[in-house]
């Protein structure tokens, strides 16, 4: 019979955040070259042009900056520097030239591997673990399913603008959004979950105001989104499972299968099948 800290285990596995830490923390970026790729159905979960949609969509929306630390795109920065030279300026009309700009990514508030098919046996269907994490998070907000079935997991809705530092943490679980005091619209105070994080950043907490397009054409963060989040990473935090997921990645990071056999080898290959560890090798 499977032991509590077993059974708690797979059931964070099914929300996905396993799958975050394993696959490095990471939204798939697309290349460049994606954009001139033939265009594939919509209904094709996690198409590389559907993701190079969503990370112009966001990229637009927050202004080309980091939605934590402020942090502006640096290619655009480029960009916009052989084009206008001293005079480049952000969307706000701020000079850029005594900015530190960094490369930016587009995270998923939850995870892109939700809605990724399984690879048992050919079949392509969702696997018995994913359907079962969507019922899961439908606990948190029996409402909100239908935010990320199929294609919707890759919407504006479900992804911010981050650097790679904050994108990590993001993933992990460590950092999330919580609605300001004011409940002013679209505010939210970001903070570390574990009050006792060693090497916080100072930057954290703050309070900051996500951005949306003057046009209302592309949809902000959903705070029913961000909730679920922030619910996953208390109930990480405070049940300790996240640290024994942590273990279990850093085993399938080492690749090597110890020789007493107590490596998890059941979890990899379980993973694996069902699909969360799409391009992620499993030994």
């Amino acid at each position: 019979m499977p032991t509590f800290s077993e059974i708690l285990c797979r059931t964070i596995y099914t929300l996905g955040a396993a799958n975050i830490k394993a696959s490095g923390r990471k939204t798939p970026q697309p290349t460049p070259t994606i954009l001139s790729l033939p265009q594939t159905p919509d209904h094709v979960i996690g198409t590389a042009q559907r993701l190079a949609r969503l990370r112009q969509q966001c990229l637009t929306r927050d202004r080309y900056r980091c939605v934590i630390s402020r942090k502006f795109d640096l290619t655009e920065a480029k960009a916009r520097w052989q084009r206008d030279g001293d005079d480049s300026k952000d969307d706000e009309g701020i000079l850029l030239k005594n900015e530190r700009p960094e490369y930016l990514e587009v995270a998923h508030i939850l995870p892109h591997s939700l809605t990724s098919l399984s690879s048992d046996a050919g079949d392509l269907q969702l696997s018995e673990s994913k359907r079962i994490a969507l019922q899961i998070l439908k606990m948190f907000d029996p409402d909100a399913g239908h935010l990320i079935e199929g294609p919707d997991i890759d919407r504006s809705i479900n992804a911010i603008v981050q650097t790679h530092h904050w994108h990590q943490e993001l993933g992990d679980f460590a950092v999330s959004f919580q609605p300001t005091l004011d409940q002013s619209p679209h505010s939210y105070k970001i903070d570390y979950i574990d009050p006792n994080r060693p090497f916080r950043d100072p930057l954290l907490p703050i309070n900051r105001q996500l951005y949306t397009t003057p046009t209302k054409t592309i949809d902000p963060p959903s705070p029913r989104l961000l909730a679920i989040h922030h619910a996953v990473a208390r109930i990480l935090h405070l049940s300790g499972a996240g640290d024994y997921i942590d273990h279990i990645i850093q085993e399938m990071e080492e690749v090597a299968i110890k020789e007493n056999g107590s490596t998890a080898l059941g979890h990899y290959v379980r993973l694996k099948i069902d699909g969360w560890l799409d391009g992620i090798p499993v030994c």
